[in-house]
């Protein structure tokens, strides 16, 4: 693919819907695929040097979650607004809303870098790290913490790209990534020549110096097509957009620290099963590497979905944007299901690909065996919440999420765990319930439809 080939006209708002979504899908696919490689290599090498390793690295990608959160939510703000403009065929404004992006981003990037590098003794035994990996936990968080900037760059830089429907620029960073994490996890944690070995600190440092390469091929790519302009236009911050980033973002952010903190919390919640805690927490580090499989069709989907979404409505054409949604949605449905269905038969033998422990390889299975039938409502709820995020309808997505979060799953986790005492397995339980009620509410609120309504300018 030229790097000059970004066509000013938008693409993704005529012609056939089916192939639109193919368009989309595919290259976001293998991205999601990337990403799942990344966090499956970082586990898997964690679970060569031991449990206590796999625990304290499935721990630190929940909380690093929270570190990244302006990143996150300023990408969502960007794409809506970005694919909006792209749909309009108003360029200046894609450039524009573009540089407020990045500079806002690189701003809260650097103020978190300082708070976290300051306060990582307290923020660790605060989010609820087990006193026997908090030493571990501690030392991983301060690398990812020093990688923000670049990881920040990055994140922003292929939401802009997603907007605009040129989704092979951030295919072809995300793998240079993929490869350079992969091959410096190994070589930093053992020691392979010509790296240093780190040990288990060698798993964060491979991936901030992917996030660096991924940055820096960004920022080249910028020079290109319909961006070329970009770094000719004002660096100034115009406080009219960034407060509308930040309105369509900061209901993501919330939406993200909902969910990773009540994470967070299940950590917590399995870490006070007492002498099955660590085999618990353990489990679902890599029960959930193993379901992101099935998630990588569903989060393909759901950025295509917001992507489609959003230019159909900058081309003010609401029912074709609603015909999307829906069939993005079928479309993830089937392919997920069928997925579960394969999953759940395979239960045990997935689980032996993480660990050689067999209370962990015990515990995995099992929560595999819950989750996968709860799947089907995963779709809707991630598909359809992409949908709504494209619109610009992200506090409707929080309000679900939230509900389903902080009222069904932590309470309920809480209650079949500890005071049933129904050990993980009340926690698994309520992961599946608040998901199928997830899921029915997300697929209303799209069918409602106020979400056409909605203006970003």
């Amino acid at each position: 693919m030229s790097l000059d080939s970004g066509q000013h006209k938008a693409t993704l708002t005529e012609g056939n819907v089916w192939k639109n979504i193919w368009q989309l899908s595919w290259p976001l696919l293998i991205v999601m695929v990337l990403n799942f490689v990344v966090g499956f290599t970082d586990i898997y090498v964690a679970g060569l040097i031991g449990p206590q390793v796999q625990a304290a690295v499935g721990f630190i990608g929940q909380l690093y979650f929270l570190v990244v959160i302006i990143a996150n939510a300023a990408s969502i703000g960007t794409l809506a607004m970005v694919s909006r403009s792209t749909g309009a065929e108003d360029i200046q404004r894609s450039l524009h809303i573009a540089r407020q992006a990045l500079m806002f981003g690189l701003a809260g990037a650097v103020g978190l870098t300082v708070i976290c590098l300051l306060l990582y003794r307290q923020i660790i035994p605060f989010a609820g790290a087990p006193m026997e990996i908090r030493e571990m936990a501690g030392d991983l968080f301060r690398i990812f913490v020093l990688a923000l900037g670049p990881n920040y760059i990055l994140i922003i830089s292929n939401a802009v790209f997603n907007a605009g429907g040129e989704v092979m620029k951030p295919l072809m960073t995300m793998t240079v990534v993929t490869v350079v994490n992969i091959i410096a996890v190994f070589g930093l944690v053992f020691g392979i020549p010509p790296f240093p070995a780190l040990g288990y600190k060698g798993i964060a440092t491979a991936t901030a110096v992917s996030f660096m390469i991924g940055m820096l091929m960004n920022l080249y790519f910028f020079r290109f097509g319909r961006w070329k302009l970009l770094f000719a236009g004002p660096w100034k911050i115009a406080w009219e957009t960034v407060r509308k980033i930040i309105s369509i973002g900061w209901p993501a952010a919330m939406l993200q620290i909902t969910w990773n903190a009540g994470s967070i919390v299940l950590y917590y919640i399995l870490g006070r099963l007492g002498e099955s805690s660590i085999s618990a927490m353990a489990s679902i580090s890599n029960g959930l590497r193993i379901e992101a499989v099935i998630y990588l069709p569903a989060f393909a989907l759901n950025m295509a979905a917001s992507v489609l979404i959003g230019q159909n409505l900058g081309a003010a054409s609401p029912e074709r944007a609603e015909k999307a949604g829906w069939k993005i949605t079928l479309c993830g449905l089937f392919f997920i299901s069928l997925t579960a269905a394969i999953f759940y038969l395979n239960a045990r033998n997935l689980a032996t690909l993480l660990s050689n422990d067999p209370d962990v390889i015990e515990e995995t299975a099992r929560y595999l065996r819950f989750n996968m039938v709860s799947e089907p409502f995963m779709a809707l709820s991630a598909i359809l919440g992409g949908a709504l995020q494209g619109a610009g309808d992200t506090r409707g997505t929080l309000k679900i999420v939230g509900f389903c979060m902080w009222l069904i799953r932590l309470p309920l986790a809480w209650f079949l765990a500890l005071t049933m005492h129904y050990g993980a397995s009340g926690v698994w339980a309520a992961m599946v319930t608040s998901m199928w009620v997830q899921g029915i509410l997300m697929a209303a609120r799209f069918h409602k439809g106020k979400w056409k309504d909605l203006k970003l300018e």
